[in-house]
C-alpha cells in the first residue's frame, strides 16, 4: 500500500471490463481519479479524445506521465493534486483541444479506483452539478451495496436515497481483494452511475434534500412520523397531515421509503 492507502489493480481482464463500463467513445473527455501506476489510464486513453488524470501522490503522478510518454500516449494530462480540492471543471476548461459547450462546462465522463477513505466525499463531489455524463467507480463492496440498495433492505440508507434521486445505479461486478496489490482487507465492486434525465430533486434542492434524508435516517428504526417530526421540528398533527398528503404511512419506517417518497416529503415539508 502507498502512504495514501492506494491498492493497485493489474489484472488486464478486469481493467478492460472497468474501461468498457464507461462506454468510452472517440469524442469523449474523461476525468480519471487516482490513476496510480496508470494501468487503467493506458487502456482508456486510446479509446477517447482526451483524458485528464488526477493523482495526489506526486511520485506516482510523475511515473504515470513518463510511462504514458514511453507508450506513445499523447492525449493524457496527469495533474498532481487532491481530487477533493481541485476544481474539476476548471481543469477541463483549461485544456485547449476539449470541445466546449455553450455553457462553458464541457461534457465529460468520470472513472476511478477510489481509495476507501475518500469514497463518500468523492461521490458527493461527483454528484454536485453540473454532473458528468457517466460515473464509473471501483469502490469498497459495502459502499457499492449501499449505493444500489432498495428500500427495506439492510444496506438502504441516506447514501442510497441521495444518489438514486439523481442517478441510475448499477452494481456491475465484484472484484475480490486478491486481485489488488497490496491486498486490501475487503472486496471491491464496480458501480456505474448514470444521471437521470429527470432527477427527483433539482440542483437547488440537493443540499436540503441530503440534510433532510440524513436527519430521517438518523432515526431509521423509528416510525416515519417521529423521524419527520425530528427532522422538521413540526408538531405531530402537522406531520401526520403532511404524510397523508404525500401518501406515506406514518407508522412505516424511513428505511422503507423510496427516493421519490423522500422528494415529495421534502417539498411538502417546506410548505409547513
Amino acid at each position: 500500500m502507498t502512504r495514501l492507502g492506494q491498492h493497485f489493480l493489474a489484472d488486464p481482464n478486469l481493467l478492460h471490463k472497468i474501461a468498457a463500463a464507461l462506454d468510452p467513445g472517440a469524442d469523449d473527455v474523461v476525468l480519471e481519479i487516482g490513476p496510480g501506476t496508470g494501468n487503467l489510464t493506458r487502456i482508456v486513453a486510446p479509446q477517447v479524445q482526451r483524458l485528464i488524470a488526477i493523482e495526489r501522490d506526486r511520485r506516482l503522478a510523475s511515473e504515470c506521465g513518463m510511462r504514458n510518454v514511453e507508450c506513445g500516449i499523447k492525449n493524457v494530462t496527469v495533474v498532481p493534486g487532491d481530487a477533493l480540492e481541485l476544481n474539476w471543471h476548471a481543469l477541463l476548461d483549461t485544456v485547449p483541444d476539449i470541445p466546449h459547450s455553450a455553457f462553458r462546462i464541457p461534457h465529460f465522463k468520470l472513472i476511478g479506483n477510489i481509495p476507501y477513505y475518500i469514497t463518500s466525499p468523492l461521490i458527493a463531489k461527483a454528484l454536485t452539478p453540473p454532473l458528468p455524463e457517466r460515473i464509473v467507480f471501483l469502490v469498497q463492496r459495502e459502499v457499492a451495496d449501499r449505493l444500489a440498495a432498495r428500500p427495506g433492505t439492510k444496506p438502504y440508507g441516506a447514501l442510497s436515497v441521495g444518489v438514486q434521486a439523481t442517478c441510475r445505479v448499477e452494481q456491475l461486478l465484484v472484484v475480490p481483494a486478491g486481485a489488488f496489490r497490496p491486498r486490501p482487507k475487503v472486496d471491491s465492486a464496480l458501480v456505474r452511475l448514470t444521471p437521470l434525465a429527470e432527477p427527483l430533486v433539482t440542483p437547488g434542492e440537493t443540499g436540503a434534500f441530503r440534510t433532510f434524508v440524513a436527519a430521517c435516517f438518523s432515526r431509521r428504526r423509528k416510525q416515519l412520523r417521529n423521524a419527520v417530526m425530528a427532522a422538521t421540528r413540526k408538531p405531530a398533527a402537522a406531520v401526520t397531515a403532511l404524510l397523508a398528503e404525500v401518501g406515506l404511512d406514518p407508522v412505516s419506517r424511513p428505511e422503507r421509503v423510496a427516493p421519490a417518497g423522500f422528494a415529495r416529503l421534502l417539498r411538502a415539508s417546506q410548505q409547513l
